[in-house]
């Protein structure tokens, strides 16, 4: 194999559909303005305490310019469209056009924890009440994890490789991880990387539920009657994730492309580290979460108290949030106090696969306007006294580097070092 190139990679634009709103546009202002996207389940009907979850207001594929009513029924695993609209606002809102010269040199990798579940669960209801010649012919390339790359790059033209990290809540980290080696590499010049998941439906939302691992709200909780404070991380009364559908894509480009193409970088990644846990499906393992984030810092190059933020993975799970603080305890030290550390999951909820791709364009987003996005629904939590989780509002407060921590079910750890470009 020829010597990789080394080259530097850039973050130049970025696409999101969160809770908070159907474009990156959308989810920053209210984002900013301190606002949760949550309510109860409205896209189907569940019972379950845990019912309240994080849809994308308003958003309706019929609505898409390059998706009329066929391509809709076609492609009914609502992860295929949705990428394609983010792959489309990311590229737009880099300034990328793909031609002859820049699609060859294009890779599309985008990951998801769930795939689409929701095309199988559509065919199997049709095979029961009509019968199996019912089962659309889409339904197997409605199930493929690459098959969103594939329609995005179908629809605007790009031909370098394109496939699926499968890091649970941690592909999109994953996703970035690997394109940034790719381009660092020389294998593309830029790459599509983030993560996609449209997960509520009435089997996902209960085996959640059953598994502790999301908020149940009963009456007296808080969010009985205000759904937008169910989740909260770092809070004393914090009982577990919101459940959330959306996505998020970023564009990475080699460092020379830059001025060739008229780019304008946003960030720089600097770092990634990456570790399984060989621990247990679901709870983490503090040894190796802090061995990811110590590589992470290694291979940026860069010492611990250069970070300025920390974008914590931050579930709202009390086990969870206590391990990752625990982490960041034993690596920062007692410099940690100084370093802001907060979670979007506090206003996006867990949006498992694509979680980690959102948090860093918001996170970069910050780091470029001078802003630290907030935890929202604080209520402090003495064992965690010693840590600033910008609680409730939004800071004016610069930083040149941070820290994005994912981590994943089956016991996968992703994080990763941005810095200011």
């Amino acid at each position: 194999m020829k010597a990789p190139l080394n080259r530097r990679v850039f973050v130049v634009g970025y696409g999101a559909a969160t809770p908070l709103g159907k474009t990156f546009d959308l989810t920053w202002e209210r984002a900013v303005r301190g606002e949760a996207g949550f309510r109860r389940v409205t896209k189907c009907q569940v019972d379950s305490l845990s019912n309240v979850v994080g849809e994308i207001p308003d958003w309706n594929p019929l609505d898409l310019p390059f998706a009329d009513r066929r391509e809709v029924k076609n492609w009914n695993a609502e992860f295929v469209l949705l990428t394609m609209a983010l792959c489309r606002e990311a590229l737009t809102r880099a300034g990328l056009e793909i031609d002859g010269e820049t699609g060859p040199r294009t890779a599309c990798l985008i990951g998801s924890a769930l795939n689409g579940v929701d095309a199988f669960r559509v065919a199997m209801d049709n095979y029961l009440t009509k019968g199996p010649f019912k089962v659309s012919p889409y339904l197997l390339p409605n199930l493929c994890a690459n098959l969103p790359s594939g329609k995005a790059g179908m629809m605007m033209g790009f031909t370098g490789p394109i496939f699926s990290p499968q890091g649970a809540c941690a592909s999109g980290n994953h996703a970035i991880g690997i394109g940034a080696r790719m381009i660092r590499d020389g294998d593309c010049d830029f790459v599509l990387a983030g993560g996609v998941d449209t997960c509520l439906m009435p089997e996902i939302i209960v085996g959640f539920a059953n598994m502790n691992a999301t908020v149940k709200i009963v009456e007296g909780d808080r969010a009985f009657t205000d759904p937008t404070q169910a989740s909260r991380p770092f809070s004393i009364d914090r009982k577990g994730m919101v459940l959330s559908e959306g996505g998020g894509v970023l564009v990475l480009a080699a460092g020379e492309t830059l001025k060739r193409y008229g780019l304008t970088p946003r960030a720089e990644v600097l770092g990634v580290g990456w570790t399984s846990d060989a621990h247990h499906f679901t709870l983490p393992n503090p040894d190796t979460i802090i061995r990811a984030i110590r590589e992470a810092i290694e291979d940026a190059g860069i010492r611990p108290g250069d970070i300025g933020y920390i974008n914590a993975h931050g579930t709202s799970t009390p086990k969870g949030d206590r391990t990752e603080i625990e982490c960041l305890r034993t690596i920062f030290g007692a410099e940690l106090s100084r370093i802001p550390v907060s979670s979007n999951k506090s206003q996006i909820g867990h949006t498992l696969g694509a979680s980690a791709a959102i948090e860093a364009a918001l996170s970069i987003e910050g780091m470029r306007r001078g802003i630290l996005l907030p935890t929202v629904n604080h209520i402090p939590d003495p064992d965690l006294s010693d840590v600033d989780v910008v609680p409730n509002v939004a800071r004016r407060q610069g930083y040149e580097i941070f820290l994005s921590n994912a981590f994943g079910f089956g016991g996968t750890n992703c994080c990763l070092i941005f810095g200011g470009a």
